[in-house]
């Protein structure tokens, strides 16, 4: 149990801070860890996490730290993977804040993280397309995508309603069947 407890804490700790670009930037991180690295769940029970989690308010990384964590440990586990997601991160703001003001607007900061943006991005495809892979398995959950799509582009529905609206259609096309 203390070894989980320790593994979640570093797993989020790496994943949460080398997630430069925001909450879809540690999206791959975290699969990274949770599927990759140490098995927790695999592809499909981390797009479900992932999908479940975006229909939910707050950042994602807090989140799926802690649906991860819990079901990996419990409430133990929970509080160790949220630890890992936002302790060390806090430490440095208070620590260093004055620092990091300072330079926020040097020429050499910001060619950085010009630099690391196409490389959060590409790692967002992968995520994407590693997810979609076993997503899709048919054409109903292509059109599904497809009306998803249509949706986004031509209204200002927010993602919570489509997430929750498909999910109800699974339930009432897929759900029953499988309870049989």
């Amino acid at each position: 149990m203390v070894k989980d407890l320790w593994d979640l804490f570093i797993a989020f700790t790496r994943a949460s801070n080398l997630g430069f670009g925001g909450g879809p930037a540690v999206v791959p991180l975290i699969q990274a860890e949770a599927v990759d690295k140490y098995k927790w769940m695999n592809n499909e029970e981390y797009a479900d996490a992932l999908a479940i989690s975006n229909a939910l308010p707050g950042p994602i990384a807090t989140k799926m730290a802690a649906y991860v964590g819990y079901r990996v440990a419990g409430w133990p586990g929970a509080f160790s993977a949220l630890l890992g997601t936002i302790g060390p991160m806090v430490l440095v703001v208070v620590l260093l804040g004055n620092l990091i003001m300072t330079y926020s607007q040097s020429p050499a900061l910001q060619a950085m993280l010009q630099a690391v943006r196409p490389v959060v991005v590409v790692l967002i495809a992968h995520t994407a397309y590693e997810m979609g892979r076993k997503s899709f398995p048919d054409l109903s959950t292509w059109l599904i995508a497809l009306v998803t799509v249509g949706i986004i582009v031509l209204t200002s529905l927010h993602p919570a309603f489509i997430i929750v609206a498909s999910m109800l259609l699974g339930y009432a096309v897929w759900g029953k069947k499988r309870s049989k």
